[in-house]
């Protein structure tokens, strides 16, 4: 059975920045299911790094080189490295396949980020952790990708599957 690292935030812990969560258990069966079998292995790289909860809302301001700071300009960007080098350590630990993380999170984001004006401006990129992770060959999927992330595990758990199909 192949694991997936998840954002904590999406398995309903209270780890956002505002202390709320984004639980999306009851989005999809798969996801139910993976939980109930212990395939999902949590992960809130901010909160690893050493960030408390609640705390301010942080936003990517550079990629390269990277520069994360709160809406009050505290430089944050040694907390997310860590959180992204610890998120990394989880999912070699437990062999994931993939990863499933928060969207737009200047940690988790895939493919687009807050652009550091804090104004809900969204630019190409991804969070410090999913870029460790997708640099690791770990494929990232968010929220709105689950039917991508699902196929991608049947794919993976089922390649028979997929053969028949091409070859039908």
């Amino acid at each position: 059975m192949k694991k997936i690292l998840i954002s904590a935030c999406m398995l309903g812990q209270n780890v956002r920045y505002d202390g709320s969560h984004n639980n999306i258990m009851g989005q999809h069966p798969a996801l139910h299911r993976w939980h109930q079998e212990g395939r999902l292995i949590p992960i809130c790289p901010e909160a690893a790094g050493g960030l408390p909860t609640p705390r301010p809302p942080a936003e990517m301001q550079s990629h390269f080189p990277i520069l994360v700071t709160t809406c009050d300009g505290t430089d944050v960007t040694p907390e997310f490295l860590l959180g992204a080098e610890l998120a990394l350590e989880q999912a070699q630990q437990h062999d994931v396949c993939c990863a499933l993380m928060k969207a737009r999170s200047p940690s988790c984001g895939n493919d687009q980020v807050y652009g550091g004006s804090f104004d809900g401006t969204l630019v190409p990129g991804s969070g410090a952790a999913a870029a460790e992770l997708i640099r690791a060959g770990i494929p990232v999927f968010n929220e709105n990708q689950l039917e991508q992330l699902v196929l991608f595990v049947e794919e993976l758990e089922h390649p028979e599957r997929t053969l028949a199909c091409l070859e039908a």
